[in-house]
């Protein structure tokens, strides 16, 4: 149950090509700024995904639609930091939150993008989906415009907390923008279950990189 059409669109080449001795570095320029991205090989949520890449590309190209200047933003999944990142550059109070094994090249990536910019100082949080989100982020505190997540479906067994997570964050007047790669019958089963819980727009489609973005927002009673 959609509304309205996507918009059809390409993921630009925004990264700059460079020669360098690091393979694990990537460089971007998004909002008319540089930012590098170090990545781990290690971990799934230390390579910079074609979700990423999309959500950053819309945000830049519809602030109008979407203004993040002075919002609270949650990333949840948030991987290499990219797109906390751009949130940041663009004027918003970013939560950049993932598992603990990844915070640290999150943050160093993270702080590295943004110390010298005049913004609100982004902050790097632990999130284990489903786990402890009323201690961590109690309600009474914490309300957020939007919450961001790229490439978080994909094959691993913690669809179920992560449907849970967004639950809990999506409150009335709140925008979940997810931006995701459809590659197996799971992922659309989760896309089913998004629909069938909140209001839920195909904002773009990028038929090359098989990446939808989504818009979700809870369901008026």
């Amino acid at each position: 149950s959609f509304t309205g059409s996507p918009v059809t669109l390409k993921i630009l080449q925004n990264w700059v090509p460079r020669v360098s001795h690091y393979f694990d570095k990537e460089h971007y320029t998004y909002v008319g700024h540089q930012i590098v991205i170090q990545e781990s090989i290690e971990h799934f949520g230390a390579v910079v995904w074609p979700g990423a890449l999309a959500l950053s590309q819309y945000l830049e190209s519809n602030q109008e639609q979407f203004n993040l200047k002075d919002k609270k933003v949650l990333e949840i999944g948030a991987g290499t930091g990219l797109l906390s990142i751009v949130a940041c550059i663009l004027g918003a109070h970013v939560t950049a939150t993932d598992l603990p094994e990844v915070l640290e090249n999150l943050s160093y990536n993270i702080s590295r993008n943004t110390q010298n910019l005049n913004m609100h100082k982004p902050e790097v949080r632990k999130l284990v989906w489903g786990e402890g989100l009323n201690e961590d982020f109690p309600v009474s505190t914490y309300h957020y415009d939007f919450i961001l997540a790229t490439d978080v479906v994909y094959h691993h067994g913690a669809l179920e907390p992560l449907l849970t997570t967004m639950v809990y964050f999506c409150k009335p007047g709140t925008i979940l923008l997810w931006a995701n790669k459809f590659r197996f019958s799971t992922d659309y089963e989760f896309l089913e279950k998004v629909c069938n819980i909140f209001n839920t727009t195909i904002l773009a489609e990028f038929p090359e990189s098989n990446v939808k973005l989504l818009k979700a927002t809870v369901r008026k009673n």
